[in-house]
């Protein structure tokens, strides 16, 4: 795909695939540090070893906020001069993601809106999977805004 413009023709079907991302401690450990939330589960190894997930998880928030290095690592469009989030409708975090793991995202176009000033609003179906997991980690209707 070369243009936001030619996602239009797209709606309904999964548009991209991003590669897969390692959730390593220091990643979760750096994201503990820049929201301020040291729950046990996500940072204290020794503690979650003991747990039901056998060791730490990545916040589910963390997940969810990968969604934008996802995107850009799977799509590239020659006409857009600024994309921005513009929110979600729908969140679920329907799995943990335990350290070690690796993720990826698949994106589904919903909807394609023109908007004002040589924009568009898109709407996306995301899932992201958990390598060799039955069940996604998480699961979330994002929105976002493009301007050519």
């Amino acid at each position: 795909m070369t243009t936001i413009r030619e996602l239009e023709r797209r709606v309904g079907e999964e548009v991209g695939v991003s590669p897969w991302v390692e959730i390593t401690q220091e990643r979760i450990d750096t994201f503990a540090k820049a929201i301020d939330d040291y729950q046990w589960i996500h940072v204290d190894r020794e503690r979650a070893k003991n747990s039901q997930f056998g060791g730490t998880i990545a916040h589910g928030f963390l997940t969810l906020s990968l969604l934008s290095h996802l995107s850009e690592a799977t799509f590239s469009f020659s006409d857009r001069r600024m994309g921005v989030n513009y929110g979600l409708n729908r969140v679920r975090f329907t799995s943990p993601v335990p350290v070690g793991s690796r993720v990826r995202a698949r994106f589904t176009l919903q909807k394609f809106e023109r908007i004002e000033d040589n924009g568009v609003q898109v709407t996306w179906t995301t899932v992201i999977e958990r390598e060799a997991a039955a069940k996604p980690a998480l699961v979330a209707e994002w929105i976002g805004r493009h301007y050519y």
